[in-house]
């Protein structure tokens, strides 16, 4: 399970570090790097990935918001193997899509890794922090 929050950054070459204690959590050196939701990026190991692809077989190819995530999901993946240094490539489209120059937060969220671009993250715009009112009424309808 992936957890812990992370700063480092992006490389001329458009390389990042994946910390050593969430890369070491990977079997071998394989990885898939995708878009995720508050335009943030998603790294998940091979076998969390095809999990995730097998829950996307079962979504109706009927439903039009259903194809369009898909489609941009998996249309957007990228396998990957990390470097003797624990490096791997984020491509143009993918750093374009997350707005990521240089400085970057690295987030472990259970079944994958985030990788936001700093500025980003450290918006006070950003919609993924939770007050606690929000905090309490999410564990509330979760059951907690």
């Amino acid at each position: 399970m992936f957890m812990g929050t992370y700063n480092n950054s992006i490389d001329a070459k458009n390389r990042m570090i994946v910390p050593a204690k969430l890369r070491n959590q990977f079997k071998g050196d394989q990885c898939v790097i995708t878009i995720g939701m508050e335009h943030c990026l998603c790294i998940y190991t091979r076998e969390d990935w095809d999990r995730l692809c097998e829950k996307f077989m079962g979504i109706p190819e009927s439903d039009l918001q259903a194809r369009r995530f898909v489609r941009a999901v998996t249309g957007n993946a990228a396998e990957y193997e990390f470097d003797s240094q624990g490096r791997i490539i984020i491509p143009d489209n993918l750093r374009e899509y997350a707005g990521i120059k240089k400085e970057l937060v690295t987030v472990g969220v259970m079944t994958k890794i985030e990788v936001w671009a700093k500025e980003v993250w450290t918006s006070p715009d950003n919609t993924d922090k939770m007050d606690p009112k929000e905090w309490s009424e999410a564990l509330l309808r979760y059951g907690f």
